[in-house]
């Protein structure tokens, strides 16, 4: 696992993004990309070892994402602080935006933060990220360019003592044009246990990203979560990034243009 690191960071440098005229329709955002800490937050009271943990981001995503864009020629969005500064994933009012606690681990430096405090890390992390989103979203359908958002995301394989049996999950709504695709398409595959709104679902408030930014503008969006020990090195990467990267190159446009059914909500968890 890549040890975190002591950045100085201005706004401006909290998101990236990587080949913003993409051609795919697909838009792919990692809201958890990095363990990064800017310099003035210190380590937020953590040992320097919980730092490379999943409380801190989601070890694996970023790499598959990189690999996913590249070869589809799509956008990436991607944030580079810590969930443990600011959840980006995360509405304004959720009580772990700025995270108390993150699975048992509490956070010291995240305890007792005053408005303006807070109000900062918005400003540095949040709000950079979000306003990206939009500003590519918006030129993008500006231009006529079809665009489908697919957040991507790991999680620990044990979760509060709790085994996670799933090697890779699907998160959606009641809006399932891609995510039936997805999770039909995965289902075929031999050896691949897969989620349906598994280990999350909308429910519990992770889905804020492609609410926010898909759902508001009727897009067809999903939600990936790989389980991380399935992408902790580079040939678990390729491969997952690879599998991934055939099934979004053979979905027609019309596969995505379909009814809405329900989906199934369950407990409210926080990190992944």
């Amino acid at each position: 696992m890549e040890k975190a690191r002591l950045a100085s960071l201005a706004p401006s440098e909290t998101v990236r993004v990587t080949n913003p005229g993409g051609s795919s329709p697909f838009v792919f955002t990692c809201d958890h990309a990095s363990n990064v800490l800017p310099a003035k937050f210190g380590t937020l009271g953590l040992p320097a070892a919980d730092l490379s943990r999943h409380i801190a981001w989601d070890p694996g995503a970023l790499p598959v994402a990189t690999r996913m864009a590249e070869a589809l020629d799509a956008t990436l969005i991607e944030t580079r602080v810590s969930r443990l500064v600011i959840d980006c994933n995360r509405p304004l009012d959720a009580p772990d935006l700025v995270p108390p606690v993150s699975e048992t681990t509490a956070i010291p430096g995240n305890s007792g933060l005053s408005d303006k405090q807070r109000a900062a890390r918005v400003e540095l992390a949040w709000r950079p990220f979000h306003d990206t989103i939009a500003r590519i979203i918006d030129g993008r359908l500006a231009r006529g360019q079809e665009t489908r958002l697919v957040s991507v995301h790991s999680f620990t394989p044990v979760y509060k003592g709790k085994s996670r049996p799933w090697h890779i999950g699907i998160i959606h709504d009641d809006d399932r044009r891609l995510a039936a695709t997805l999770i039909a398409a995965l289902k075929r595959l031999a050896g691949v246990t897969v989620g349906v709104n598994e280990p999350y679902s909308p429910a519990d408030r992770v889905y804020f990203t492609l609410e926010r930014h898909a759902r508001s503008r009727g897009l067809a969006c999903a939600m990936i979560e790989i389980r991380n020990d399935e992408i902790s090195g580079e040939t678990g990467q390729r491969k997952w990034a690879d599998l991934l990267t055939g099934i979004f190159s053979n979905l027609e446009p019309g596969e995505v243009k379909g009814s809405r059914t329900s989906a199934v909500g369950k407990s409210v968890q926080t990190a992944s």
